[in-house]
């Protein structure tokens, strides 16, 4: 069996099957164009657009890079000149990559580590340097996130988590900035041992208005809300600007302080308290009396200067709005709200952490880097529609039949067409599938068959 299997381990097959296969697509797409160019000039509005003449087209895709020649026209009605072949693929050539290769460089360094990551994650995946890191960034700051048709609500309240993250400024003499985003939700929905939030949203506070103010407007522009019928159970820290939302929403809001927060100082000034398993214990039940007797009492008794201030510092803190440590679902029953399936809040980190960790790490910004970023970020998450530079074309002819067209499969007829070009190109690629009969590679597969 030696003698007839060829000197190659399964990495270096892999290897150059891939690449084969890369070849091969570059191939049939420069092939598929090519024909799709053609089909575009026999069909054109003629007396509309004059062929002027061929130009080279070369862009960056998935799998190497893809040249061909496209026809160029002449628009006799609006003027000047267009490729028609672009316009119809909702493509722009002049940013030199495809749109595929566009949005996994972004989507890589929303999700990933950093810019330069993202390029070198797609280098080491294809064999090729497809695009910079620089050319990523670029992608990102023109970018444009649209907003979708509101969202309907189907109960009488909404849930919000809102925290605050700090990131460091790159530009000179200028500080750092808090981001101030909130989660949006309708509610938990269990599916086995997950749970997982029902028509979750994001708002990133632009500064423009004060915060409550702005996220109103988000709330009354993304959602069919309405300020009287439907009421907010709010979940933050006790930042000033956070808990400023009773005084803004009143009674149609619930204030619930996290709890993940309190439990967090807790733990750090009482650790080694002889009280601390008490104190837990009066948090977890809600009983709010009891904690802040616990709180209270314990004040002269811890051995440590830093955590007597921090002590002095909870207690002065949850004194302000005692209420927002009980249980959020009393205070709606009371309300005549049905709380069947709500669960307790506290997701407002949870979600922090996830922005923390692309946004801090020793990172520094610009202004408008972290806003594009930030919004980019979230229109991901949120899975809204991305416009880039790449529909300039598609706004300059204003095709009319832009409005109806509905998403569709392509004809039967270009897929199978597809196929035949995809197998036939893959075939003259691969040397092995060339060989004659009595080859030793041919030799081999006969001697696996059965197994």
């Amino acid at each position: 069996m030696k003698d007839t299997i060829p000197d190659i381990t399964m990495k270096e097959l892999e290897r150059i099957t891939f690449r084969a296969l890369q070849e091969s697509f570059t191939q049939v797409m420069a092939e598929m164009l090519t024909k799709i160019d053609d089909e575009i000039c026999e069909n054109r509005d003629k007396k509309r657009f004059r062929c002027v003449d061929k130009r080279e087209l070369k862009f960056e895709s998935l799998f190497g890079r893809i040249e061909l020649k496209r026809r160029y026209y002449k628009d006799r009605i609006k003027g000047g000149y267009v490729s028609l072949l672009e316009h119809y693929l909702d493509f722009d050539a002049s940013k030199g990559m495809s749109p595929v290769v566009q949005d996994m460089a972004m989507e890589l360094a929303v999700t990933g580590v950093s810019y330069r990551q993202a390029a070198k994650a797609l280098e080491k995946l294809l064999g090729y340097q497809v695009i910079s890191h620089e050319a990523i960034r670029q992608q990102v700051l023109n970018t444009e996130v649209m907003r979708k048709e509101p969202e309907t609500i189907d109960q009488e309240v909404l849930f919000v988590e809102v925290d605050g993250l700090y990131t460091k400024s790159q530009e000179k003499n200028k500080k750092g900035r808090e981001v101030k985003i909130a989660s949006v939700h309708q509610g938990w929905e269990v599916n086995g041992k997950r749970t997982s939030l029902i028509k979750k949203r994001h708002f990133v506070h632009g500064g423009k208005l004060p915060f409550w103010e702005e996220f109103e407007d988000f709330l009354i522009n993304n959602y069919e809300y309405d300020p009287v019928k439907h009421h907010l159970v709010i979940n933050g820290d006790g930042a000033p600007w956070i808990t400023s939302c009773r005084d803004y929403f009143q009674q149609n809001a619930t204030f619930v302080i996290d709890r993940f927060h309190i439990a967090r100082e807790v733990q750090r000034i009482f650790r080694d308290h002889p009280r601390y398993r008490a104190i837990r214990k009066r948090l977890a039940t809600y009983d709010v009396d009891g904690f802040m007797v616990e709180l209270n009492s314990a004040v002269g008794t811890i051995e440590h200067e830093k955590k007597e201030q921090r002590l002095e510092g909870l207690i002065a803190q949850l004194s302000q709005y005692p209420e927002a440590l009980g249980d959020y679902r009393e205070k709606l029953k009371q309300k005549g709200i049905n709380t069947d399936n709500f669960r307790p809040m506290g997701s407002a980190e949870g979600t922090m952490s996830v922005f923390a960790r692309r946004l801090k790490n020793g990172r520094s910004w610009s202004t408008k880097g972290l806003d594009k970023f930030i919004h980019l970020m979230v229109a991901l998450k949120d899975r809204l529609e991305v416009k880039t530079l790449q529909g300039r074309l598609k706004q300059e002819l204003q095709r009319k039949e832009d409005s109806s067209r509905q998403e569709s499969k392509p004809p039967k007829h270009f897929v199978e067409k597809l196929k035949d070009s995809a197998a036939e190109a893959t075939r003259n690629n691969l040397a092995y599938l060339q060989n004659a009969i009595g080859k030793p590679i041919v030799h081999a597969l006969k001697g696996l068959r059965g197994i």
